[in-house]
């Protein structure tokens, strides 16, 4: 019996987690090859507010009156088996850690393509009730979504800058003063930290606004406090859809954009839809908590960068996706890092992201100036 699509998937993330096999691109490569997507664009998405416009541009129909038909978003429970459905073709586009679609480009070889930023900051480093200091975090351990995530990468920053040292598969120890990472699917992160299997997560909303309703834990900071208006989920297809079926492509980012400015201006109702309508499984106050922080809430070191909510800036910005290639080549993460020895920073973003589509939908309305700032 041949092995199946998904499976080939399966094998080729861990071979690659492990430590870069030979046979890796040219597999991803062939599971991603496939025909374009035929009739209804199939989406898939994790239960976090990042998701939000994907689902909104669905429910509300902009995605029908840009003229690209799409069935209702599939449901995943952490970003492997996501990225797993999305590269043996069972979904067409999904939001992805931008992190990992360069993994996914550069270390598998896969034919991903960027299209457009799906929101800015929407996480938080969240943490025991008592704690007040990341220095307590010395001997115990923090939960990150994902190896190849902003979370890894700006949370490193922020234990290194309080004196703390990440590490991988080692026991963490107080007096060396290092704290050992850990992945967790987001909906196992509030039970580990009220448990005290963890001493703290870094994850998106709204399992930190969530954590706060059940009085498992605090914010300690904001990711947007961090970096300024970072993307965190950028939108991606494959290749071969834009290739194949440029129409939809566009239809996709008209859409996608205007379920954004809604969701900006209607963050309640928004809150209200996702809940009422099933997207989200969390409860109604921590959705709407996520995404209507206060201003200053959290005391942030940064108050004018407003860094506490979510943000929807779709235009994806080449010099993110410089600093943010960077970076990742000084982030610690349990799997090789050879690829990143073969990339230029500088020239990453015009093979990884085809901004064309965004582009055009954007002409109308312009693209707000805004910056890129990493301030741990």
């Amino acid at each position: 019996m041949g092995i199946s699509r998904r499976a080939a998937l399966r094998a080729g993330l861990a071979l690659g987690a492990a430590g870069g096999v030979a046979g890796i691109a040219d597999l991803a490569a062939a599971v991603t090859g496939g025909p374009a997507a035929v009739g209804r664009l199939r989406i898939g998405y994790l239960p976090i507010t990042d998701s939000a416009p994907l689902l909104v541009a669905h429910e509300q129909g902009h995605f029908a009156r840009a003229g690209l038909a799409t069935e209702r978003p599939v449901l995943f429970r952490a970003w492997e088996s996501l990225a797993q459905a999305f590269l043996a073709g069972e979904v067409d586009a999904v939001h992805l850690l931008m992190p990992f679609a360069v993994q996914l480009r550069y270390a598998l070889g896969a034919d991903v393509k960027v299209l457009a930023w799906n929101h800015t900051n929407g996480s938080a480093l969240t943490v025991a009730r008592g704690m007040r200091d990341l220095r307590e975090l010395a001997g115990g351990r923090i939960a990150i979504p994902f190896w190849w995530s902003i979370h890894n990468v700006l949370v490193q920053r922020m234990l290194r800058a309080a004196g703390l040292t990440p590490v991988v598969r080692a026991d963490p120890d107080a007096a060396a003063g290092t704290v050992q990472l850990l992945v967790l699917s987001p909906a196992d992160m509030v039970p580990a930290l009220d448990t005290g299997r963890v001493g703290g997560y870094i994850v998106a909303d709204p399992f930190n606004a969530a954590a706060e309703a059940k009085k498992a834990g605090r914010i300690l900071r904001f990711v947007g406090d961090v970096w300024r208006d970072h993307a965190c989920c950028v939108v991606v297809v494959r290749e071969s859809l834009i290739r194949q079926a440029p129409e939809k492509v566009q239809a996709l980012t008209d859409g996608l954009a205007r379920a954004q400015q809604w969701i900006d201006g209607a963050r309640g109702d928004a809150a209200v839809l996702l809940s009422g309508k099933h997207y989200l499984p969390q409860p109604l106050p921590a959705i709407t908590r996520a995404l209507t922080y206060p201003d200053g809430y959290g005391a942030p070191r940064n108050p004018d960068w407003r860094g506490q909510r979510i943000g929807f800036a779709p235009y994806p910005h080449a010099s993110y996706t410089r600093e943010l290639v960077t970076q990742m080549r000084g982030t610690v993460v349990d799997g090789d890092t050879s690829f990143l020895d073969r990339l230029d920073p500088a020239t990453v973003h015009t093979d990884l992201v085809d901004d064309r589509f965004i582009r055009r939908t954007l002409t109308l309305a312009g693209t707000p100036a805004r910056t890129e700032e990493v301030r741990p």
